[in-house]
């Protein structure tokens, strides 16, 4: 699709500046937006002679962490040799002169993303190995060995549930909006609750079925995984609540199934308690404390939500689809409480 207006890449610019770094890079860019995000801004540059994917900050206030485009480059280039599962890293630009901001580039991952609406049709015993498949690329991704990756800077050492409470507790404050909860009572429940971590493994933060990328003849077959701007060292459970917070059942309430972004809905899919069970027995885990990271993944995407809603609030974008991530947060803040209640 075609840039938005106000998300135009200065192609000549990016084009004069990567001919020099790219061998056999040869033509003009044709550029288009991937507009299926809602954080850093994704282009496609084809070139005659390469197919390469651009990845830069959004404008307007915003979490570093969350937009360190150098970091995220850093860590899908370190994975490579022991995770083959990212895309190729072409080259990174920190001098924000070039398009006024940093940026990195990437080959293309030729392949299919299943998405909300995923066309793809597939019997009930051919989701479910997909849906294994994917997970089990996920516990591979936890079980990197850190320090060949040459990633042990991430850590922060113990105490990474407690720094990700507090710090998602600070940022939603930051970014709360007249017409959303305050999750106080959730903060206040999570805070008492706080689990000794269980691991310290490289894990995504991110990881959906809309951020992989399956085989075009084999849509069983994981290829790659996609958006690595939150990547770090941590607790694989917290991962694992992070991720499976945009996990949509079938048998979810109407407005969680209308908040879907993946096809996790389809029959065959393991259902978000199957997925817990499966991925604990594959890595020897107990899951003791799981409504502690239920909880905690719902209100890291409330979180989310609601930066990028600021953004839209505070008319930084005005890209439409934000308008409405309030309710999101307010239906994540009774979610939140839902498992509070049955955890009691």
């Amino acid at each position: 699709m075609s840039a938005r207006p106000a998300e135009a890449l200065d192609a000549a610019a990016v084009d004069a500046w990567l001919k020099p770094r790219i061998a056999g890079l040869r033509g003009e860019p044709a550029v288009t937006q991937f507009h299926g995000g809602a954080s850093n801004w994704t282009y496609r540059l084809q070139y005659p002679s390469h197919d390469l994917v651009l990845r830069r900050p959004p404008t307007g206030t915003k979490a570093k962490s969350s937009h360190d485009m150098g970091r995220e480059y850093r860590v899908q280039k370190a994975l490579a040799p022991l995770f083959p599962y990212v895309p190729e890293m072409m080259a990174y630009c920190e001098d924000a002169r070039v398009i006024g901001v940093e940026f990195y580039v990437m080959r293309t991952l030729d392949g299919l993303i299943p998405r909300a609406k995923w066309g793809v049709q597939l019997d009930k015993t051919t989701i479910r190995k997909l849906c294994l498949n994917v997970v089990d690329v996920w516990v591979k991704l936890h079980q990197v060995d850190v320090a060949k990756a040459g990633l042990s800077d991430l850590s922060k050492g113990a105490g990474y549930a407690r720094r990700q409470v507090e710090g998602w507790s600070d940022r939603y404050t930051q970014a709360r909006t007249w017409n959303v909860r305050s999750f106080a009572r959730v903060i206040d429940w999570l805070k008492e609750r706080i689990p000794a971590d269980v691991a310290t493994c490289v894990i995504h933060n991110d990881f959906r079925f809309d951020n992989v990328v399956l085989d075009v003849n084999e849509p069983t077959r994981v290829i790659g995984v996609l958006d690595w701007e939150m990547a770090t060292l941590g607790d694989p459970l917290m991962d694992l609540g992070a991720g499976l917070a945009y996990w949509v059942q079938a048998d979810d309430d109407f407005l969680g199934r209308a908040t879907r972004r993946q096809p996790t809905h389809l029959p065959g899919m393991l259902t978000r308690d199957e997925v817990v069970a499966y991925y604990c027995d594959k890595r020897g885990l107990r899951a003791d404390h799981w409504p502690f990271y239920e909880v905690y993944g719902l209100f890291r995407l409330a979180g989310i939500a609601q930066q990028i809603y600021y953004r839209y609030h505070r008319r930084q974008t005005r890209n439409p689809a934000f308008k409405h991530f309030w309710v999101m947060t307010n239906y994540l803040h009774w979610r939140c409480r839902q498992v509070m209640r049955r955890a009691r």
